[in-house]
């Protein structure tokens, strides 16, 4: 299926997001997903379906000091 994720077109297994992280392999313990402009709490993930054409943000957390 074809989503938009930070801006670009990506085509992705249909699934959850949970697994949209895990194909992308993401460290989930440092981002925040974001899907038509709402933020999907971590605990939400595996219940979330994807859709075609959703647009999805997702921010990393780096740390720095």
């Amino acid at each position: 299926m074809r989503l938009t994720v930070n801006g670009e077109l990506r085509e992705v297994q249909a699934g959850t997001v949970e697994s949209m992280v895990k194909e992308l392999g993401l460290d989930n313990k440092l981002i925040v997903v974001e899907i038509d402009g709402q933020i999907v709490e971590k605990q939400d993930w595996s219940d979330v379906a994807l859709r075609e054409g959703m647009k999805v943000e997702i921010v990393h957390f780096v740390g720095g000091g």
